[in-house]
């Protein structure tokens, strides 16, 4: 079976690989990080001294900042990955409205767990988070448990939080002074991805069926 185009998955990763490739090109990797990256201690009054981007903007001025290749790569196959499978489901505009939620989200759990923190959080993951949430809920394989069915969607969205807490957590005990990874932002990505999923699912398809 063809899928349809993902025009706003494509867009990401363009949008996305072209803003690294412009810090690469001008040398300016820090600065970029400095002034459009999240950095939680700025909504306490700190200033780094650069000008930046204003506070509300760099939850998602931030996903487009990497530290480098590998960094950059990594994410943009999750979003190529899940993303299309997702717009595919849910449409373009869903798509991209629960990838912006999942920016913010994810930016403002890392703040809820290190509201000081004056180190710039950087990179898509916490939004592609919440795509690979949204995507873990509609193909994975939901265990029939009990005759009722809610109780099983419950049950099956228990076990991919629970799930991808822990793991989140096992690779935060594993991170390195040389590599800083967000597990707030990419928990709390994910938990709104299996949130948001079922209400824009059937706000695609109602909208459908009314223009039809």
């Amino acid at each position: 079976m063809r899928l349809p185009p993902a025009r706003a998955t494509i867009g990401l990763v363009i949008i996305t690989s072209g803003f690294w490739l412009a810090s690469i090109l001008t040398h300016h990797q820090d600065l970029w990080a400095m002034a459009a990256g999240f950095i939680p201690a700025r909504l306490n009054g700190w200033h780094s001294g650069i000008p930046s981007l204003p506070f509300w903007l760099t939850p998602l001025s931030a996903t487009v900042v990497h530290e480098g290749i590998l960094h950059l790569g990594f994410n943009m196959l999750m979003l190529a990955f899940c993303g299309r499978y997702v717009e595919m489901v849910i449409g373009s505009g869903n798509f991209v409205f629960l990838y912006i939620v999942g920016a913010y989200v994810s930016a403002f759990s890392q703040y809820w767990i290190n509201p000081t923190s004056y180190y710039p959080m950087i990179g898509a993951s916490g939004a592609i988070s919440a795509l690979f949430g949204a995507y873990a809920l509609l193909f994975g394989q939901e265990r029939q448990f009990f005759s009722y069915r809610w109780l099983n969607h419950l049950i099956h969205i228990f076990w991919l939080a629970s799930a991808w807490i822990i793991i989140q957590t096992l690779i935060g005990f594993s991170e390195s002074n040389d590599i800083s990874i967000a597990t707030p932002a990419h928990i709390g990505g994910f938990l709104i991805g299996l949130l948001l999923i079922r209400p824009l699912l059937r706000f695609h398809y109602h909208k459908r069926f009314i223009n039809f």
